[in-house]
């Protein structure tokens, strides 16, 4: 009866839970009620997916920084939130509330946007989807951003003005591709270049994700000096923003750092080979094959166990805020796992 009166609880919520949400709180107790005796109180969050507890939370976990796990599988404790408008940022799409990151990100994108600001010529950073306020898997978009040190910052420049709620919300973010292989010299310029080795060059960033075609600009653009272009790494999309990775901060227990980046610059053979994958013909469809059974949502089961602690399963289920429906608003571009 423990599953029972916790789905309750969560029922008890209704005015403020998407529909989908309720529906599958409901199946769950309905479960219980068939014969969940043996169920534990503990497996009532490990039935419902992970990026809805996570997706629908409004505030951080009142907790130590700590960035837990990986950057496709965790989640975040005592995240900041960036500011919505300082000296020399904006912040973007507001409703989705991804503006919360790991301390360290934070001061990083500060120190940057500032930084850009007096000694590059870039009017301001325009900051897209940080994280959620307690990490996790997202309601939609994102594989990575789950740890708060990921973060996205479009290539269009700032405005010199400060943007309405309703600009964050519709302005488009421009693309700098004038092909699959090139960029578009019209809204590429050399300040794009300076942004990006300004961004790169603090011992904390991990690497960068930008478009192949960016990244061969950029190659092209260095000249001689080449070394600061191994932690700038070519990935799909990414042609409108690029997508910053701090390294787990020092002495942080349970955040997983990924592979080291190459420490050459890969102008050559890499760029080929991506343009190569970029350019290649559609193949023919074949026969419609018999489709595979989809994999089962990632739970707090899949997630490291301090997760739970992070969302707050060791107190009430009445007790966890969580966010409107509005906050869960579809991304246009697909963004695919970053490796």
């Amino acid at each position: 009866m423990a599953l029972l009166r916790a789905a309750i609880g969560f029922l008890s919520l209704l005015p403020i839970l998407s529909l989908s949400l309720v529906a599958s709180v409901a199946s769950i107790a309905l479960v219980a009620m068939a014969g969940g005796a043996r169920a534990q109180e503990d497996a009532f969050p490990n039935l419902i997916p992970a990026r809805k507890q996570f997706g629908f939370v409004l505030k951080a976990a009142p907790m130590k920084p700590r960035a837990i796990g990986f950057y496709t599988r965790g989640c975040l404790a005592g995240a900041e939130e960036m500011p919505a408008t300082g000296d020399a940022w904006q912040v973007m799409r507001p409703s989705r509330n991804r503006a919360w990151g790991h301390p360290t990100l934070i001061r990083y994108l500060k120190w940057l946007a500032r930084e850009a600001k007096a000694k590059d010529g870039w009017p301001g950073l325009l900051i897209g989807d940080l994280a959620q306020p307690r990490g996790g898997p997202m309601l939609s978009g994102h594989r990575s951003h789950q740890v708060g040190l990921d973060a996205d910052v479009w290539l269009t420049p700032m405005p010199p003005r400060v943007l309405t709620r309703k600009e964050r919300e519709t302005i488009s973010a421009t693309s700098m591709l004038a092909s699959a292989t090139r960029v578009n010299r019209k809204v590429w310029t050399p300040a794009h270049v300076r942004l990006l080795k300004r961004a790169v060059s603090r011992p904390e960033v991990e690497r960068i994700f930008v478009h192949p075609a960016i990244k061969k600009a950029l190659c092209e653009a260095a000249g001689p000096d080449k070394h600061w272009l191994a932690k700038i790494r070519p990935f799909w999309g990414h042609y409108y923003h690029f997508h910053v990775r701090l390294r787990c901060p020092p002495g942080v227990a349970g955040c997983r750092a990924q592979a080291a980046p190459p420490t050459e610059p890969r102008c050559d053979k890499e760029l080929a080979h991506w343009f190569k994958l970029l350019t290649r013909k559609p193949k023919a469809a074949k026969k419609k094959k018999k489709k595979r059974k989809p994999r089962p949502p990632l739970t707090l089961a899949g997630l490291p166990k301090r997760c739970a602690q992070v969302l707050g399963y060791d107190k009430p289920p009445l007790l966890r805020q969580v966010a409107p429906r509005g906050n869960d608003i579809a991304l246009p571009i697909r963004r695919p796992p970053h490796s």
